[in-house]
């Protein structure tokens, strides 16, 4: 049993009282605080009550230090006030005896307040002191007790003894202005600017501000140098009198304020630069002075604007902190009043000559600090921006001044301001020469204004590259010789330490581009010296790209001196202009290794130019975490800008550098491709790279791409979508729509640093899209196959023979959704009439859309209407796309699609879409007619249809004989669908494309560029005509503007450049902008433009239709295949009318073999790689014995029907007939 029961089912009760407080009223508030037990129960709870009791200890401490310390100050406070009051009553007192005896005032004043008696004074009190002694003995106790000013009653004493001094100081001569009266004087004034940086709060303070702001001139007049040294206190008074003028303007007039902004600078001491930098930057920031003070006029008059250039330079460009520091509205309104200073001080002058360089170099840094800005407000200004009206308006002031530093004569004058009288090599190869460091100045200013007027920049370009400096007698033999600008800046370039380490090594680029934590010290460059030496070569870069643009390849080629002058009377300032070709292949070494570093090491850059997050940074609106605080739209676009900035250059945007970069490379490489002045594999970068593993990093790398675009691509559609809802339910809703527009802004954002993402996981397909010709040819066609068999992989679920596809389909496997597999065969099947091929290929397959990547099956009907027999295992297609290749591009029909230029050369008929238009208005179809509009889109469909065509043979293989014009083919990689290279490599029109579209155009105007006298004489305008033929035979003519206004602007010998660039820019890419759009974008849907833009134009007319090498004979017979009778046996030898064939084509000449090839194939080229890429592959079989009969042939299998020729010439003679009378698979 159990011992321990008591018979108590009851638990017993358990007490335990460690740890409670001792104080029972602890819990209650306002009882003292609790103090633990003292005794704890474990070591752990006594320490925790030691330092709990040590900082309660500490806590008494602190608050018995903050009571005295408070005490202190009340005290100290009380004691001031007392005693100030004690010396205002003396003072007071003293005043009032002094002058009432002199004025007979009563005794009853006694009963006056003290404002009373100050005002009395002030009205009735006109003496002033009797000795030098009493005016300093009331000074000292005034300076001491009226502090901040800010009590009516002291200002009223400062306003009393102001006019009192004033008269005492013209009565006694004995007032010294030197020794104790200085130091009393300088607190004076500073009294007097604490009264009027508070002169709205009364009317007391407004009625004093001008007595006040008199005394305060007349100290400035007495002691200048002390007042200087505290300019900026002086100078934010004056900005707080003149943005409460209104409020004032009782009181006080512009004028006045106007004087005393002056009264500082115009005594010259050693303080004098101090009173500019405070008056740059605590007055002349407030915007729209004009607006406070009149007009600025009386300012600018008295005004040195190159002391306050100098100033600016030193407080505010210079310094690394300061109240300017971010402040963009501050820093522009600055910019606008130096400049508006400096035209003032040289009336009609400024804008005829070039300004002196100091200015220059403070304007232009201004410039680049507001650049982001500035240019946002004034392309929004423009009226061809949509969302003008929402943008950033600049004041009309502003935009003025800033707008008056974009002339001809001051842009093209900048060389002349060159101080050296003589100009060599030698001057500019020394960095620490005089003529080094102004280039630096203006190359950095003509940069500037580049950066912030883009829209005018072919007009800058052209005025600064028609620019010169003058030579000296050790250059050119003979004074006031020329030297252009471009050979002036070129030298200045390549005597940079930049341009020689890049140029020797390669693998020393990427420290110069990245900032100084980065490199290490390795490059040996400050990074001033190094922002100075890229501000140089980027602006040789840019007027080398324009220069490029008007210069044609004679002119190109003529130039022996890279630093010659020239007088420029008897040739062109063009071929002046025009590098020795060993300069030009300096350049071209120079490029590749930089080009070659921005795309390779571009992870490098973007992450070493990262700077911490910030509100309204980039990076916060891609990250998965909360939604970031709202900021407006200047601070995103701002952030932005920051964000791609060029790490290791300052001010310099990454994609501008890469797209400057790359596109002068792209453009020499394009006259090299013309006509070769380069060695061979000179623009080959092997060495690079891993040759061996090349092909498949590259797949790899495309492989990635693939998976981001299609998240790229949904991504878009959402948007899309939901953008379009959006907008249908906010109209009239401003805010909203504001809202939405911000929204967009931040996607479009998105999608751009998608795009540089993608760029930092790909860098070999970057290069290969950018700059294909660092890899060889053959590299990058197999390169091109692989992606296009991956592509069907993909595509076609790993059935990329086409019989297996259709199989696929057919029995479901690849089917998703609700269509079924026969609905897609029938899609992908057509009946095609010979005499209607594109017609009915457009009729049936435009519908598919990029579905023609898939495999298509041909039905032709012959002329009866009877399907003509034959099972489409692939040939029937290649003859289906090249009939259709070979029907389309016809033209000698009066609505051809296609032109052809003097040498046979395609490109889309520049007038087919204005001559459609043309066609449906004779017929009475007004324009909004939705006949009229479908019959212009069919039109526009039918290029596009024709693009996807020829990338459909491009995908297949199949090689076709249609010829392009090399300036169209150029634009096959770099316009054209949403994922082409639209900055690094736009295509740019320039006159020698225009010699590939008309010879005749081309000739013209070259004599224009040449012609020696003045091309007024033929009284040209910026406008163009337009022919346009009509089926009837009639011609009708446009005219069309070149620019805006164009009809009123004279092309003169200043601005004759211009005006080609106009025109060909018009003729090779705005005239036929649809159809080649169109046409493109076809191409893009069969073809990723980024997989031609491996490709120059002459290598993508050999991918179109194969390579334009001799035929080899040897590689052909190696690669074909016999049946029949001439199928080779066991003993492998040939038959013996074969053995005779290979005979007869090896005597023929290349003329003769490419006809033969085309007569089998239907394209005279073999090719890219070989016979063995022909699909399929070249046949022969056995016709007959007959000697008398033709060879014929079955082009869609590349199959040639031989007969069994006896002997070689009778096998020549047939042969050679056949293949020049045409036949082909008509005669099979």
């Amino acid at each position: 049993m159990f011992q321990s029961f008591t018979g108590n089912s009851r638990r017993p009760r358990q007490v335990n009282l460690s740890g409670r407080a001792t104080n029972p009223f602890a819990a209650f508030p306002g009882g003292p605080p609790s103090r633990p037990a003292p005794h704890a129960s474990n070591p752990e709870s006594a320490v925790a009550n030691a330092q709990r009791e040590r900082a309660l200890r500490q806590l008494e401490r602190d608050r018995q230090n903050a009571s005295r310390t408070v005490q202190r100050v009340w005290r100290g406070h009380r004691s001031r006030t007392t005693t100030y009051k004690s010396w205002k009553s003396e003072w007071d007192t003293y005043e009032w005896e002094r002058v009432s005896p002199t004025l007979g005032v009563s005794d009853a004043t006694a009963s006056m307040t003290d404002v009373e008696r100050l005002e009395c004074l002030l009205r009735l009190s006109t003496l002033p002191y009797s000795t030098a002694e009493q005016c300093l003995g009331q000074l000292r106790p005034l300076v001491q007790f009226v502090g901040s000013a800010k009590r009516q009653e002291d200002i009223l004493r400062l306003v009393y003894f102001c006019n009192t001094f004033e008269q005492t100081f013209h009565t006694l001569p004995t007032i010294a202005t030197e020794g104790e009266w200085t130091g009393l004087l300088k607190r004076l004034a500073t009294a007097i600017l604490n009264a009027l940086s508070s002169s709205t709060t009364s009317s007391t303070h407004r009625a004093a501000v001008l007595p006040l702001l008199r005394t305060l001139v007349f100290l400035v007049e007495l002691i200048p140098k002390r007042i200087a040294a505290s300019a900026k206190h002086y100078y934010t008074a004056m900005a707080y009198l003149t943005t409460n003028i209104t409020t004032i303007g009782d009181y006080l007039s512009p004028g006045h304020v106007t004087k005393a902004v002056i009264a500082l600078l115009q005594p010259i001491t050693s303080e004098t630069m101090t009173a500019y930098e405070a008056l740059a930057s605590s007055y002349l920031t407030i915007p729209n002075l004009a607006g406070y003070l009149g007009e600025l006029d009386e300012l600018a008059r008295e005004m040195n604007y190159k002391m306050l250039a100098s100033a600016i330079e030193t407080s505010i460009l210079l310094a690394k902190e300061g109240a300017l520091v971010g402040n963009t509205e501050a820093q522009y309104w600055l910019l606008s009043y130096l400049i508006f200073f400096h035209r003032y001080a040289l009336p009609g002058q400024a804008n005829l000559k070039s300004p002196d360089l100091g200015f220059l170099t403070v304007v232009s840094g201004l410039l680049n600090l507001t650049s982001t800005h500035l240019t946002r407000c004034l392309e929004a200004d423009e009226p061809s921006d949509e969302d003008s009206t929402n943008g950033p308006v600049l004041h009309p002031f502003v935009k003025d001044q800033i707008s008056s530093l974009v002339n001809q004569s001051s842009i093209t004058g900048l060389l002349s301001r060159i101080k050296s009288t003589h100009i060599s090599q030698q001057d500019l190869s020394n960095g620490d020469s005089d003529a080094t460091r102004e280039a630096k100045i203006l190359a950095t200013y003509a940069l500037n204004l580049l950066r912030v007027f883009p829209r005018r920049g072919d007009d800058i370009r052209m005025w600064l590259y028609m620019g010169s400096a003058s030579s000296g007698d050790q250059i050119s033999g003979q004074p006031g010789m020329k030297i252009p600008a471009i050979k002036y800046f070129w030298q200045a370039s390549r005597s940079s330490q930049i341009f020689e380490i890049i140029s020797n090594d390669s693998n020393k680029v990427l420290p110069l581009l990245q900032p100084a934590p980065y490199s290490d010290g390795r490059v040996g460059i400050s990074p001033e010296e190094r922002d100075q030496e890229w501000t140089i070569i980027l602006l040789f870069f840019e007027l080398y790209t324009f220069l490029l643009k008007v210069m044609d390849d004679e002119e190109f080629f003529s130039s022996a001196s890279p630093f010659a002058a020239s007088d420029n009377s008897h040739s062109s300032w063009t071929k002046e202009s025009a590098l020795p070709l060993k300069d030009v292949r300096d350049m071209t070494v120079f490029l590749k290794n930089l080009a070659f570093t921005l795309y390779w090491n571009l992870a490098d850059l973007t992450s070493n130019g990262e700077t911490a997050p910030s509100t309204g940074d980039l990076r916060n609106y891609f990250t998965t975490a909360a939604q970031p605080p709202v900021v407006t739209a200047r601070q995103e676009t701002e952030a932005k800008e920051r964000s791609n900035d060029l790490p290791g250059v300052t001010g310099i945007p990454l994609d501008y550098f890469k797209g400057l970069v790359t596109g002068l490379l792209r453009m020499l490489h394009e006259r090299d491709s013309r006509r070769k002045f380069l060695p061979p594999d000179h623009w080959l970068m092997t060495d690079r790279f891993d040759m061996e593993g090349f092909i498949p990093a590259v797949v790899a790398e495309e492989e990635k791409r693939h998976e981001f675009q299609e998240d790229e691509d949904d991504a878009d559609t959402d948007l899309l979508d939901e953008e379009t809802r959006e907008d249908s339910n906010l109209v009239g809703n401003s805010h909203a729509r504001q809202l939405v527009r911000l929204q967009a802004m931040r996607d479009r954002q998105q999608k751009a640093a998608r795009g540089k993402a993608l760029a930092l996981i790909a860098p070999r397909l970057e290069i290969l899209r950018n700059m294909p010709f660092f890899i060889p040819f053959a590299t990058r066609v197999q390169i091109f196959r692989q992606f296009i068999f991956r592509d069907q992989q993909r595509r076609r679920r790993g059935f990329v023979d086409p019989e297996s596809w259709r199989l696929s389909v057919a029995q479901n496997s690849l089917i998703s959704g609700p269509v079924s597999g026969a609905d897609i065969l029938a899609r992908h099947h057509a009946d095609i009439r010979r005499e209607s091929v594109f017609d009915d290929a457009f009729s049936q397959f435009y519908a598919l859309g990029d579905g023609l990547k898939e495999p298509i099956q041909i039905s032709f009907i012959d002329q009866f209407g009877a399907m003509e027999a034959g099972i489409d295992g692939g040939g029937v297609t290649k003859e289906f796309l090249t009939s259709v290749t070979s029907q389309a591009f016809k033209t000698d029909d009066g609505e051809s699609m296609f032109a052809e230029n003097d040498h046979h050369l395609l490109y889309p008929h520049p007038a087919a879409v204005e001559q459609r238009k043309a066609i449906l208005n004779e017929a009475g179809l007004p324009s909004s007619s939705a006949i009229w509009q479908d019959e212009v889109r069919n039109l526009l469909r039918k290029y596009e249809f024709l693009g996807r065509v020829i990338g459909k043979c491009l995908y297949e293989g199949i090689l076709v004989d249609v010829n392009f014009a090399p300036f169209f083919l150029l634009k096959w990689a770099l316009t054209g669908g949403s994922r082409s290279a639209v900055k690094e490599s736009s295509y740019r029109a320039n006159l020698n494309d225009l010699k590939d579209l008309d010879e005749g155009l081309y000739q013209g105007l070259l004599q224009l560029k040449n012609y020696p006298g003045n091309v007024e004489d033929f009284a040209l305008d910026f406008t163009v005509n337009n022919t346009i033929p009509m089926p009837s035979g009639r011609h009708r003519t446009s005219t069309v503007e070149l620019k805006p206004n164009g009809s009123q602007t004279a092309v003169t010998n200043k601005n004759r450049l211009v005006y080609i660039s106009y025109m060909a820019r018009y003729r090779l890419q705005l005239q036929p902008a649809m159809q080649t759009n169109a046409f493109l974008q076809g191409l893009g849907q069969m073809i990723q433009p980024a997989w031609l833009s491996m490709f120059n134009q002459s290598e993508l007319q050999t991918l179109v239709s194969g390579d334009n090498a001799d035929i080899d004979v040897e590689d052909l017979r190696r690669n074909t295949l016999y049946g029949g009778v001439y199928v080779i046996g066991d003993d492998n030898l040939e038959h013996p009318t074969i053995a005779l064939f290979w005979q007869v084509m090896h005597q023929m000449n290349n003329e003769e073999r490419q006809k033969v090839i085309r007569f089998v194939t239907s394209t005279p080229r073999a090719p890219l790689l070989g016979f063995s890429h022909l699909h399929p592959r070249f046949s022969i079989r056995d016709s007959s014995e007959d000697q008398e009969r033709l060879p014929s042939t079955s082009t869609c299998v590349n199959l040639l029907k031989l007969p069994r020729y006896s002997d070689a010439e009778t096998l020549r003679t047939k042969l050679l007939y056949a293949v020049s009378s045409g036949a082909g698979f008509d005669l099979s």
